[in-house]
């Protein structure tokens, strides 16, 4: 049974569009607190040098992949430029029964599959807080990423044509963060965490006696 120094865990869903602080942010996340683990996602597009399966990603033929998402095994499942991805239920269920808050870097179409399946099904609605992280304007997103020096013009053009689509879904988020800082983007992570551990329904409530 869950207390007031042990709630019950949380199921943190962060977006944000390219350039916006997510996977640093994640790394910090991570980083700051033991109790939070990520999600380990399934992938059908070959190992980069240096990742391992059932550790980075769960790297999945197409069939296989293919016949979990029949099977309804994924919370969440996307195709990006040609590869699958998607995040097991089974994976995040273990990891919340275990007492473990976990963490889905996930972006806004995979937020939203999420957002659908827990309200169906009650252990995911009670642990699931979507948070959408972004900065102020449209152009610090823009001069971030030219500042990455990772990607062409072109490319940065397409990623902005995609950010301004996901930046207008953050109204379907319980929190908006506006990023500025590494350190401040991780306090007010940690703000929201801190609040929504001592929501009614993840606390023991007080005796009376």
């Amino acid at each position: 049974m869950s207390t007031p120094s042990n709630p019950s865990p949380l199921l943190i869903a962060l977006s944000a569009p390219s350039g916006g602080g997510k996977t640093t942010l994640c790394q910090q996340l991570l980083a700051a607190n033991p109790n939070v683990t990520r999600a380990i996602t399934c992938t059908t597009r070959a190992p980069r040098p240096g990742e391992k399966d059932n550790a980075d990603y769960y790297f999945l033929d197409a069939d296989t992949f293919l016949k979990r998402v029949q099977a309804g095994h994924f919370l969440e499942h996307a195709t990006v430029h040609g590869n699958s991805y998607g995040t097991l239920k089974s994976e995040v269920l273990d990891k919340l029964r275990s007492g473990k808050d976990v963490l889905l870097n996930i972006d806004v179409q995979g937020a939203a599959a999420l957002r659908e399946r827990a309200e169906a099904e009650e252990e995911l609605r009670r642990a699931l807080v979507t948070v959408f992280l972004t900065t102020a304007t449209v152009s610090e997103l823009e001069a971030r990423l030219k500042k990455r020096a990772q990607d062409s013009p072109e490319v940065i053009q397409k990623r902005m044509n995609a950010a301004r689509h996901e930046i207008a879904q953050w109204k379907n988020f319980q929190y908006l963060i506006t990023s500025t800082t590494v350190t401040e983007d991780l306090r007010r992570m940690q703000a929201v965490i801190t609040a929504e551990k001592m929501r009614q329904h993840r606390v023991r409530p007080p005796t009376l006696d």
